[in-house]
């Protein structure tokens, strides 16, 4: 195991978790709102349970308690449109337990999706998020992402509220 990844365990979330899924959620939302104006709205308990269910939604377990929280897609068209067919992982939704701020879980993530990719011939790692966020966008290209470009998603109802009419940015790692 590498040396970030020495003293964390990343494991499938199961049902019995939902609930502390959405208390991150809740968490990562009342956060959001006092460092920037834009935030998530909110998700709707069916999209947890399918992500749950197909096994997407993951926990990463430190001095055996959940710290951080992220989702998983193989598929983002209405994000990635032409892009999509690429063989890819696309990461969601991270978010780090109040009391594990500042651990940088984004380079654990980032080393096990690359390990997760290449065992399953994935070419990408990609991810968005709000188009308008410099300190954000800075955050991830620090963590190894390029930022690829922008994109508007239509209204879907496939898609959280907190997308409807944003602009966001887009990232992506090629994984060697």
């Amino acid at each position: 195991m590498s040396e970030v990844n020495k003293d964390l365990q990343f494991i499938k979330s199961t049902t019995e978790d939902i609930d502390a899924i959405f208390g991150f959620y809740d968490d990562a939302i009342a956060f959001q709102k006092t460092v920037f104006k834009t935030h998530w709205k909110g998700f709707e308990r069916s999209l947890i349970e399918r992500e749950v269910a197909e096994g997407r939604q993951w926990k990463i377990i430190k001095d055996g308690r959940i710290a951080c929280i992220f989702a998983v897609e193989f598929s983002d068209p209405l994000i990635w449109k032409e892009k999509n067919g690429d063989p890819s992982i696309y990461l969601h939704r991270i978010v780090s337990h109040s009391s594990f701020r500042g651990n940088n879980f984004m380079l654990a993530i980032v080393k096990w999706a690359k390990d997760f990719a290449k065992a399953n011939s994935l070419q990408f790692i990609r991810m968005d998020t709000w188009g308008d966020n410099p300190q954000l966008i800075n955050y991830y290209v620090k963590s190894g992402f390029r930022h690829v470009g922008f994109t508007t998603p239509e209204r879907s109802p496939d898609l959280p509220k907190h997308y409807e009419g944003i602009d966001l940015a887009l990232f992506e790692l090629t994984v060697d």
